[in-house]
């Protein structure tokens, strides 16, 4: 094991951190349980923290709770329907404004990193890990700045359209009122997305004008902010990095539709083959548009982009993810497996490459 997972001879307290407040919840939270686990097979004290909730159905002492059994863990899978967020937020006892529940500063506070499974605009935006700047408590993955950039798919466009190829977009903020106007100008068929949700939520392919209506409708529940970017027909391919190089580049080939909240989450959905299946100047023309993009933004440690390639073999960028799935059914851990990583040292490869980058000596 590498001395960075030790500490005075002993191994790590850490606080897997998941779940919190965002579409991205279940996903989150099936995330942190594999990580948790795994982490506490390496013989590390990790325990699994949900962030909004908190630690109201903990009844032990707070200095003691590195040694919960089975690290707070309970069996947890993605659920095919998104979370009911108005229901999770009755069922905190506590029903201050905040988004960190009960004790979740604290307990991060005693750790030795806090391991960040957090999804979507409750922890992949960027104001966590500000937060633990400010407190002094390392945490994993890129900072604040970087993803902050990274989950606005407009901004993250305008910042790295000069070094990568992507499809044509525009971002529009608008109401009710807008769409009809939107519908006759917008040029189809066209890719509908949220300006900072991740796993698909919200995302539509449209066709037809009426389609570009019903998507751009269902976006207002998102806050109403959009990228209407081109269709490119291709293939989706996804190339996770880790510290700072690319690893195999996967291609997702789903079952029925394109690959969206169900086809990512549940078992069988969609066919994912890594290494991908494409001639080796796609796979270098991929890596060096996905480390580009790792540099320009300023990102850290780990992260995946997501490309369709067309049939010339010019890879299109999408978005990257800075805090990717670590599911059972995630992509960035079979890219891992394609060079002889297993899940347990890819999560604690995580970890010491993000000791190193907050300059935390263990």
């Amino acid at each position: 094991m590498d001395c960075l997972a030790r500490k005075a001879g002993n191994l790590l307290k850490i606080v897997v951190l998941a779940g919190g407040l965002s579409m991205e919840r279940n996903v989150s939270l099936s995330s942190g349980t594999k990580v948790c686990r795994a982490l506490r097979t390496r013989g590390h004290r990790a325990i699994l923290v949900d962030m909004f909730l908190g630690l109201e159905d903990y009844g032990g002492a707070l200095e003691d709770i590195f040694d919960a059994p089975d690290g707070l863990c309970s069996d947890y899978s993605v659920a095919r329907e998104e979370p009911d967020l108005d229901a999770v937020r009755a069922s905190r006892a506590d029903k201050s404004a905040s988004l960190f529940g009960k004790d979740v500063l604290a307990v991060c506070g005693m750790a030795d990193i806090v391991f960040l499974a957090l999804h979507g605009t409750c922890g992949e935006d960027g104001r966590v890990q500000a937060t633990f700047d400010l407190l002094g408590i390392p945490y994993t993955g890129s900072g604040y700045l970087g993803s902050a950039v990274a989950m606005d798919k407009d901004l993250t466009k305008r910042l790295v359209s000069d070094y990568v190829v992507t499809p044509q977009w525009r971002a529009v903020s608008y109401t009710e009122g807008d769409i009809d106007r939107l519908a006759e100008e917008t040029k189809l068929p066209c890719v509908v997305k949220p300006i900072a949700n991740g796993s698909s939520i919200g995302v539509s392919i449209v066709h037809n004008k009426s389609a570009l209506r019903d998507a751009l409708r269902e976006c207002l529940g998102f806050g109403g902010r959009v990228v209407l970017e081109q269709y490119i027909k291709g293939r989706e391919i996804q190339v996770a990095i880790l510290g700072g190089k690319a690893l195999p580049s996967i291609e997702i080939i789903p079952k029925s539709g394109f690959y969206d909240y169900e086809n990512k989450y549940q078992a069988g959905a969609a066919e994912e083959i890594t290494p991908a299946p494409i001639p080796p100047e796609w796979e270098t023309r991929l890596r060096a548009a996905t480390e580009t993009v790792f540099r320009m933004l300023g990102l850290k440690v780990y992260s995946r982009a997501d490309f369709i390639v067309g049939e010339d073999g010019t890879p299109y960028f999408l978005e990257i993810n800075t805090l990717p799935g670590m599911t059972p059914t995630s992509l960035v851990p079979q890219e891992a497996a394609a060079v002889g990583m297993s899940y347990e040292e890819l999560c604690e490869r995580i970890v010491n490459e993000s000791l190193t980058e907050r300059g935390t000596q263990v």
